[in-house]
């Protein structure tokens, strides 16, 4: 497959170690050499590996999140490369910001292993595809939004948006996890907030919701950028607080009813 060709701008650094890169442009390509990693702050990034001579697509990320991590971590050549999908705004980290922020906020770690983990996994069936290799079980596709939703219709917990109307039932297990869709990733939250979050302003995985018998508790999950608030106050991050019927919880910018019954 032919390499697409893009126009080639230089990056125009600003200020706070932030940089601009245009659409199309490349932040980097596998092979370079590096020493920063970069967050999102305003556009949308691709990062796509060589594989059995063709492009593959790895992920698609957005605001919060973060890549390159790899020159950091190790002294080694890029892994893939990156790609502007849109004018781009990033975050740009070297070695010793890294080491300081890790001491300071030990949650990055923890978000960053959960980060490198799934792509991880991610690239090996990648490579199985390529290869013809398939893993030693059949791929069970992620179920759709729509398919935790029919499921747990039957249940009677559920998050009301009144701006909407629409409502968004509790998954029927003990857990509920809240966040957005990711087509590329094939990360499906049983409740799917995609649609009432029209400035993208929850996470991925944003929140859980805990069923203990009779009662509910709400967590947000490590690695959440806006933050989870109950009645107005905001929640600390892994801590369960207790959810009752008619209390407002809100994920980001999005507030939602939850209702019982």
């Amino acid at each position: 497959m032919s390499k697409p060709v893009f126009k080639t701008t230089s990056r125009k650094p600003t200020a706070n170690f932030t940089v601009d890169v245009p659409t199309g442009e490349f932040v980097f390509r596998e092979g370079d050499l590096g020493t920063e990693m970069y967050i999102v702050h305003e556009g949308r990034v691709e990062i796509s590996k060589q594989a059995a001579g063709e492009d593959k697509v790895l992920a698609q990320l957005e605001k919060g999140d973060f890549f390159g991590e790899m020159a950091i971590l190790e002294d080694l050549p890029r892994a893939a490369s990156a790609r502007a999908l849109s004018d781009v705004r990033l975050l740009m980290i070297n070695g010793s910001t890294f080491d300081q922020m890790l001491r300071t906020n030990p949650e990055i770690a923890v978000r960053m292993m959960r980060s490198l983990s799934r792509r991880l996994r991610e690239t090996d069936v990648m490579l199985r595809e390529a290869l013809g290799r398939p893993g030693p079980g059949p791929i069970v596709e992620m179920p759709t939004p729509q398919a935790p939703r029919a499921a747990a219709a039957r249940a009677a917990q559920r998050l009301h948006h009144d701006v909407s109307g629409m409502e968004f039932a509790l998954a029927d297990g003990p857990e509920t996890t809240i966040g957005r869709r990711d087509p590329v990733t094939g990360i499906h939250p049983d409740v799917d907030l995609t649609a009432v979050d029209t400035q993208r302003s929850i996470s991925r995985r944003h929140a859980r919701i805990y069923r203990r018998g009779d009662k509910f508790f709400v967590a947000e999950e490590i690695g959440t950028m806006n933050g989870t608030f109950l009645n107005g106050n905001r929640l600390e991050t892994g801590v369960p607080t207790e959810v009752s019927p008619g209390d407002e919880v809100r994920f980001g910018l999005v507030a939602l009813r939850f209702r019982a019954g």
